[in-house]
């Protein structure tokens, strides 16, 4: 594992566990989070190039969790070689051109690469991941795998995004929503992309993986929160431009076709499919035992009250 003690990254080294495998976890070893017990802990800096650790030592494959520019993924490589078996890299749909149709797979065209940027946007974030996808097939030809996840969330969540949903759900009452209450949404449950991923490496399969969820709407995560929590939710839709920009899960400047990719093909190779409920229910019970620490994403409670008075 490149990375293991994050998100996605721990959900995968748990499910390999589960499945009896040997693992691994390269990091700079200062999450706090300790690894679960047998997992080798190998410490080091991508982002000061500090790969050492990884100088000896064979791998059936590795599970790339934290490559974000080309040379993230190329420094990897050149470090590894041939003593890996499978180069696995977690990508992201936003690899994707804009203004798709509704479900496009993984052979729709994908954003022009762009090998760097000093800061990841939402016009960089895409690009940057298209480079190191194309760094990886060219290394590894068929032995890499492509993971291109939607919006993640689960046990974990360190993006926050859905999280602030699920709890403001949760609280209940007048919710104010910047965009339509049938928005769509694919939440993947952060368990069912490790799963994938490490059935890929069972099956040693190559190619790339849409890793989406079940079709929902953002009202859908709304009220789900609201059932578990015994709580009831009324959405009140405001504009998006009187929130601030880069809101939870809302972009207006996509449309709505390119939120539900094709998960056909990974849901073929073993993908499970976890129910919403679920999920939410999990991610509800996850972030009511570690305290609900402050998100400082979205509005505040005395914003959205101004913002349901002034609409």
């Amino acid at each position: 594992m490149l990375g293991g003690n994050g998100f996605v990254g721990r959900a995968v080294v748990d499910d390999a566990l589960a499945r009896g495998a040997e693992v691994a976890s390269f990091s700079r070893g200062v999450s706090g989070t300790p690894l679960p017990p047998g997992v080798t802990q190998l410490v080091g800096d991508r982002t000061a190039g500090d790969y050492s650790a990884l100088r000896d030592g064979e791998w059936d494959a590795v599970v790339d969790t934290s490559g974000f520019r080309a040379r993230d993924v190329e420094q990897a490589m050149d470090i590894l070689g041939d003593r890996v078996g499978r180069y696995v890299f977690v990508s992201s749909h936003a690899v994707y051109v804009r203004d798709l149709p509704a479900g496009t797979d993984e052979t729709a065209p994908r954003r022009p690469p762009m090998r760097d940027a000093d800061v990841l946007t939402n016009d960089t974030y895409g690009p940057c991941k298209v480079a190191c996808e194309d760094a990886v097939v060219e290394r590894y030809g068929e032995r890499a795998t492509l993971i291109r996840p939607g919006r993640v969330t689960g046990p974990g969540d360190s993006s926050g995004t859905a999280l602030y949903w699920i709890r403001r759900g949760a609280r209940g009452g007048r919710i104010a929503l910047p965009t339509k209450p049938e928005a769509p949404l694919q939440l993947i449950d952060s368990r069912d992309v490790a799963r994938l991923i490490t059935q890929l490496i069972t099956d040693d399969r190559s190619g790339a993986y849409n890793a989406v969820g079940p079709d929902s709407t953002i009202a859908e995560l709304i009220h789900t929160a609201a059932d578990l929590s015994g709580t009831k939710a009324d959405i009140i839709p405001i504009p998006f431009d009187a929130v601030p920009p880069r809101f939870p899960l809302i972009d207006p400047e996509s449309e709505w076709g390119e939120r539900r990719r094709n998960p056909t093909r990974a849901r073929e190779a073993g993908m499970p499919v976890t129910p919403l409920r679920t999920t939410v229910e999990d991610v509800l019970h996850w972030d009511n035992a570690r305290g609900n620490p402050d998100l400082k994403l979205g509005l505040t409670t005395e914003q959205e009250q101004q913002l349901l008075a002034d609409h």
